[in-house]
């Protein structure tokens, strides 16, 4: 028996950002998250987060607080998450008013992600009534809501929380400094969590010798306990795709892979098409660079690839779960890769 196996497994959590396949209706949508919350836990995944976007065609999730309370209210032992609650979208002690009403209703049961992405669009911010640099007080506004929670505010929360709650920032890597100083976890997603390859062997670099994420390493040895955080915490996100043959992975992961390159450049995420709807021919050839860049990207293939490759992320990563994610336009064979997912033991 080797160390890998003797080492407990990372748990699994869901990240369903309620992407609308093309002809669904958003009500269909947000009862699918639901309802697919449901079979989650049946399933035995660690926890179950939701989203935030807004007046985005192809997203149907647009408030993470009540939709995740519809989520704890549906179900009985899976955790809930939000991933995440955008800072610049409302005033901190608001975020807190959020924060504390989930989790009077569902005592240790929910955490929150922190993000800090603004409107889409320019008239999404101006609806939101965010100035163009909104997200540059990120910082004030975390530690403000940390200030809150903890009751050193101006103004009493209410209901007042009964025990602090895991917060979480929500980072590509930038603000892996601020939760370390606010000893707050990090949830960590982008390019950052592949590991890179070793260019003459055309291996992960993976194994003892090889470097660590020096950023990961740089938050976890700068990291001050908190009322939120004992210890540092990382989870790192994946957009995840498995089914029986690689070819059936691939063309379940496009849908979302191809509305997400294009998005780049029409400036919208539009609806997921059927994966027989969408014609090659008709990208650019910095649209098509795009999709193959995000389809590499995204872990899609059979149980036993996906296991390797997220047990490599793990690894490069050191994290203590990974929040995997992924729309799709055919439910069946979405339905089909939870059940695959939730069958796969990730050890570091």
């Amino acid at each position: 028996m080797t160390d890998g196996d003797r080492a407990p497994a990372v748990p699994l959590s869901l990240l369903d950002r309620a992407l609308t396949p093309a002809g669904v209706a958003d009500a269909a949508v947000l009862a699918r998250v639901v309802d697919r919350a449901r079979t989650a836990e049946d399933l035995g995944f660690h926890g179950f987060w939701v989203a935030e976007h807004h007046a985005v065609p192809g997203i149907a999730g647009s408030s993470p607080a009540l939709l995740a309370g519809a989520v704890a209210a549906a179900t009985q032992r899976i955790r809930v998450g939000t991933g995440g609650l955008m800072i610049p979208t409302l005033p901190p002690f608001l975020l807190a008013e959020h924060i504390s009403v989930l989790s009077a209703l569902h005592p240790g049961r929910v955490e929150f992600g922190l993000g800090a992405s603004t409107g889409f669009t320019a008239a999404v911010r101006r609806a939101l009534r965010q100035s163009d640099d909104a997200a540059g007080g990120y910082d004030d506004d975390v530690a403000a809501l940390v200030d809150t929670l903890g009751g050193r505010s101006p103004v009493t929360l209410r209901p007042q929380p009964a025990a602090p709650v895991p917060l979480h920032l929500l980072t590509g890597g930038t603000r892996l400094p601020l939760a370390a100083r606010l000893g707050l976890g990090a949830v960590v997603g982008g390019p950052s969590v592949h590991p890179p390859v070793d260019a003459a062997h055309g291996d992960d670099r993976r194994g003892p010798g090889h470097p660590e994420h020096s950023p990961l390493a740089r938050y976890r040895r700068d990291f001050r306990p908190s009322p939120h955080g004992e210890r540092p915490r990382v989870i790192a996100s994946v957009t995840v795709a498995v089914a029986p043959t690689p070819e059936a992975a691939q063309r379940l992961a496009l849908p979302e892979v191809w509305a997400t390159a294009l998005s780049r450049s029409t400036g919208s995420f539009d609806p997921l098409q059927p994966v027989d709807a969408l014609d090659p021919d008709r990208l650019t050839h910095q649209q098509a660079r795009r999709v193959r860049r995000q389809l590499d990207t995204t872990v899609h293939g059979t149980p036993e690839h996906v296991q390797e490759r997220l047990t490599a992320i793990a690894r490069w990563t050191g994290a203590d779960e990974l929040l995997l994610t992924g729309g799709v336009s055919d439910p069946e064979a979405g339905a089909l890769s939870d059940r695959l997912l939730a069958g796969l033991s990730i050890r570091r």
